[in-house]
This record gives structure tokens, sequence and C-alpha cells, in this order.
């Protein structure tokens, strides 16, 4: 490039502070328009990617310039990544050994899971340092995402070995189904309103969750049409079991469900389906949210 060639920098572009993933694009146009090169740079944590695209040879000096552009652009949200991915990672870990390992929830996969599912994606913003604490969180819609031990304790209930098909009723923010399929489970889940399904269903596409399908529907009803599944979740409190879910659930199959008061406090309760029969084991004293729509009329 000679000492008289004038370059300019064209459309660039970043996006907001608050996305998970971080690129940046531009491009040096020479003065006279006879030359054009295009340049994107991706940051994901600790990776960074740099693409070039010109129609002719690139000259040292000017890629010398592009280079120098970039990690003025980038470098400190690059460090800023790190860092904040580095933080979140180390809530899990004393998310997982603190509320989860010395409680009662020794299945190692259960404990792999919760560690690596990032729960701080799955509620707004001013909540995410909160994400991990030991305490359910208000998502939208006027409901909550269960605190951590909650999940995990339902998650072990179930006995989960990979491969099952498994009905979740009440999405809420995703993460529960997120980590059923972190455990290698196919996930139906149903979720009555429409603001959460579309919220849910963004964020576990956002992620490359492809094992979850998301139904806006009534959960009393379960998913007959998928049906039937190895385990079944309920995610919402409920004064008994919706009869169509026993139907839907597999023989041998669990049914995780707190069973009580809608309006004060209910029992985590097990059912395990033997010869067509529930077998009802009791677990833990929870506090859910009410499960509405047909399960408001009907009183089982």
């Amino acid at each position: 490039m000679s000492a008289s060639s004038t370059w300019m920098i064209e459309n660039p572009w970043r996006p907001a502070p608050a996305e998970p993933w971080r690129s940046f694009s531009l491009g040096l146009k020479k003065k006279d328009a006879s030359r054009r090169i295009d340049f994107s740079l991706l940051l994901e944590e600790n990776t960074v990617s740099l693409e070039l695209q010109e129609r002719k040879p690139m000259r040292k000096s000017v890629f010398f310039i592009v280079i120098f552009i970039f990690v003025s652009i980038g470098v400190f949200d690059a460090v800023s990544l790190s860092q904040q991915g580095d933080v979140y990672a180390g809530k899990r870990r004393q998310m997982v050994s603190r509320q989860l390992a010395s409680r009662d929830i020794s299945d190692r996969r259960v404990l792999d899971v919760m560690g690596k599912v990032p729960r701080h994606l799955f509620v707004a913003p001013d909540y995410r340092g909160q994400a991990y604490e030991d305490y359910p969180l208000p998502i939208d819609e006027g409901q909550t995402i269960s605190q951590p031990y909650i999940v995990a304790l339902m998650t072990q209930c179930l006995d989960l070995r990979g491969g099952e098909k498994v009905l979740e009723i009440g999405t809420g923010s995703g993460y529960q189904a997120a980590v059923l399929a972190g455990m290698g489970c196919r996930v139906f889940s149903v979720e009555i309103r429409e603001v959460l399904a579309a919220q849910a269903a963004r964020t576990l596409r956002e992620l490359g969750l492809d094992g979850v399908e998301i139904k806006q529907a009534d959960g009393y009803f379960g998913w007959p049409e998928d049906a039937p599944f190895d385990a079944i979740i309920v995610t919402c409190a409920a004064n008994h079991v919706p009869p169509p879910l026993l139907e839907q659930l597999k023989e041998g199959g669990r049914l995780a469900i707190p069973l009580g008061s809608t309006l004060y406090f209910q029992t985590l309760t097990l059912i395990t389906k033997v010869e067509g029969k529930p077998r009802v084991k009791q677990i833990s004293g929870v506090r859910f949210v009410p499960m509405i729509g047909e399960a408001e009329k009907s009183k089982g």
C-alpha cells in the first residue's frame, strides 16, 4: 500500500454488552473504492477468531492495521467475557458443593449437569447475580424459577439414566427442561402461559438444546400424541394427580409432583406406576405456584 493510499472504516457493528456471545465486524475501503476488505471477529469466552475477506492479496501493512483495530475494539471485551464466565462457573461449583452435595443429592450425573447448565441465562439480567443462590427467583407472568436444590431433588427422584422420554408440566423459564436435556433425555414440556413458552423456547434454542420440545397448552392433559413417557415431572402444585398424566406414564415409570394445598405448602410426591397402579412415596415439603386451567376446575 503506497503512502498516499487512504482507507476508511465502514459499518462497524457490535452487540449489546449483555449478550452471551460477542462478535465484531467492519470493512476497510480504499478511498478510490478500488479495494475493500471485510473483517469479522468472534469472541467466545477464551476463544478469539478472526476472519478476513478480500478480492486481492492483502499487504502486510494493511494486515497490521486490521490487527491493531480489532485488538483495540475487542481485547477488553474478551477479558471481560472470560472473567464473567469464570465468575458464573465458580458460582455453579459453589452451588453444587454447598447446596446440593452437602444435602441429599447423591446422583453424580445430576450434580454434573447442575454444575454445567448456565442458570443465570434463565433469569432476567437484574437477577443474574442471585441466580445460584439457595432460593427461588421471580420470572415473568408472576411465576418463579425453583431453587437449585428443588430442581436437583426432583430430577434425582426420576432416576434417569439417559435416553428417556420425559414429560414436563410447567416449562416456566426452561431451566428444569435444560437440566433434563443435560441428563440425556428427550424432553416434552408443556406451558400454559404463551409468553413463558415463547421465552423458554428462545433461551433453549440459543443454548443449542435441540432435545427439548415446548408446547403452549394446558398441562393437565399432558401430551397424549407422544405418550407414553418414561418419566413425568410436574413443576406446579396440584391438589390431585391429573388422571391423563397417570395414563400417559409408562409401566414402571416415575412421576414427581407437588401435591397438597395450592395456596400454602405441598408435599413433593413420587409416584411409580406398577401393574397399572400408582405406588406413592412422599419425598419432602415444598412450595410451588399452583397449576391453573383444568386443574382449578377438577377436584380429583
